[in-house]
């Protein structure tokens, strides 16, 4: 890609526009963060919001050069090596940081240390690498795999993997004895005793696969509408990681449509949407996922206009989605892989990016994105033209008087907060701002959990709006409230209560913390 391309392309994991050299060891994030991702190009000279072209002073170039040199010798542990050139644009000068993927992570600022100094990048921001992710990129370094970690709570002999033996000898007409699983890299003996891999214990049915890897499951739902919000139809998928993606594919067949046309007297079958395609993102979720990654699951959410499924962790570095006929190959779990491959859910190495190509250019009226939301990998399937059906009824039934809420405290009431008393008239009835309900929420939940369904009644409302919906959904995505039985998400006892963010929102905003 040119320049003259680049310039016209967002700030991403791979690309970042400076005005000018930043002060400080920021620019020393930026290139860490590369190093220890993709690698990635920094321009010097371009600004980003808006987009324009400054430009650098010619008499100035060597002196810069020679600035970012020492910035990044002097900050930069291990020691990473830029390329850093210079040319002209527009008539205009400007400088180009090139950083490779680099091959002795974790790369951290030295006067931080690694446990606060390592960065990774984001989207288009440089983020403090976790715990998590740091002992993954110490991994990365010494090429082992999470799923080859030994386990050693209990010994090989007391795990049951009595579903993995029966699927395996199904797809593949063996048996899974000591040899095969030995083979697979699904158990290694260390200290005189045969301990199993996680690997093992993520395609087990033991209890441990739920006590260990409680979130190595898939959460499917099917939206009324575009928006999360009214759930169709909702499952949980858990279990054997072997036979996860099976049962999620036929979640999705029976939530998207099938027509027929005639050529001739043949009649054609074809789905509304690429199911190969979707059949390959499915695979590559749990193939590719993060398992390392605590409190996320895969998720796959089927709208009215679009198929969603995310998986935790970031696209491999080495994995470009822009280039899918280019036959890329790349893993993350290095026992998982070879399994599933036997097990006939890889079918060659390389060729998922390549079935998603071939079969998207047979959809010319579904439109393919990706994107990494924070530290998870999602693509989309999207209706081309579809267009939104109105709906035929207020999401919000008219606020009650104050009276009719006796869940809140009485010095709590929305009705004494001047910030929830102005409304917004709506042509079919009176309804909250969305800025009201959020203040609400938080006012209902402090020192109190509450079911969604109390939640609404706190709030005056008959029933569970699509409007308290969002709300909550904004909450939970900022981190202010949470849910009181995290590992059973669609629990008939689940509750929502405040975080300590959300506590000090309440503090902060309303001054109260009795």
């Amino acid at each position: 890609m040119s320049f003259n391309d680049k310039i016209n392309q967002p700030e991403g994991r791979r690309l970042e526009f400076k005005s000018k050299i930043p002060a400080g060891p920021e620019i020393a994030k930026t290139i860490i963060a590369f190093a220890n991702d993709a690698g990635g190009e920094l321009y010097i000279g371009v600004q980003d919001n808006p987009r324009n072209v400054l430009g650098l002073d010619e008499d100035d170039l060597l002196m810069l050069e020679e600035k970012i040199s020492n910035i990044v010798h002097d900050n930069c542990n291990p020691i990473i090596l830029p390329e850093i050139s210079f040319f002209r644009f527009q008539n205009k000068y400007l400088i180009k940081i090139q950083i490779y993927k680099g091959n002795n992570p974790p790369y951290y600022l030295k006067s931080r240390g690694i446990d606060s100094g390592t960065f990774i990048r984001v989207g288009s921001s440089n983020r403090a690498a976790s715990p998590e992710m740091i002992a993954e990129l110490e991994r990365r370094k010494n090429n082992i795999s999470f799923d080859s970690i030994l386990i050693y709570e209990k010994e090989l002999s007391e795990i049951d993997i009595s579903s993995f033996v029966r699927h395996f000898k199904e797809k593949t007409g063996e048996n899974a004895g000591m040899q095969t699983l030995s083979k697979l890299r699904l158990f290694d003996s260390d200290q005189g005793k045969e301990l199993p891999t996680n690997a093992l214990i993520l395609l087990s049915d033991d209890d441990l696969q739920s006590r260990l890897f409680p979130y190595a499951k898939i959460e499917c739902a099917r939206f009324k509408g575009i928006t999360p919000g009214d759930f169709i139809d909702q499952k949980t998928i858990s279990g054997p990681l072997s036979l996860q993606a099976e049962s999620a594919y036929q979640f999705i067949l029976r939530h998207i449509s099938q027509g027929s046309s005639y050529d001739g007297v043949y009649r054609i079958d074809r789905w509304e949407y690429p199911v190969t395609a979707i059949r390959e993102a499915i695979r590559n979720a749990v193939i590719h996922r993060d398992y390392s990654l605590t409190g996320k699951d895969i998720k796959i959410a089927v709208f009215d206009n679009k198929i969603e499924i995310t998986s935790p962790g970031k696209l491999l570095p080495t994995v470009d989605y822009n280039q899918m006929e280019a036959g890329q190959s790349d893993i993350r779990n290095m026992v998982l892989a070879p399994v599933f491959k036997k097990l006939g859910i890889i079918e060659q190495w390389g060729n998922g990016l390549q079935l998603i190509s071939d079969e998207m250019k047979q959809y010319p009226e579904i439109d393919i994105k990706w994107n990494e939301p924070g530290m998870a990998f999602r693509i989309s399937f999207i209706k081309r033209d579809y267009i939104e059906q109105p709906e035929s009824r207020p999401e919000l039934e008219q606020e009650p008087r104050p009276e009719s809420r006796p869940e809140l405290r009485p010095e709590s009431r929305p009705e004494s907060r001047p910030e929830l008393e102005q409304d917004q008239r709506h042509e079919s009835g009176q309804e909250l701002k969305q800025e009201s309900i959020y203040d609400a929420v938080i006012l209902s939940l402090f020192n109190i959990a509450l079911s969604k369904g109390k939640l609404a009644k706190a709030l005056g409302q008959k029933s569970v709006s699509g409007g308290l919906k969002k709300v909550i959904s904004k909450l939970m995505e900022e981190e202010m409230i949470e849910w009181t039985i995290p590992e059973k998400p669609n629990s008939s006892k689940q509750k929502y209560r405040l975080t300590e963010k959300g506590k000090g929102y309440y503090k902060t905003k309303f001054g109260n913390d009795e």
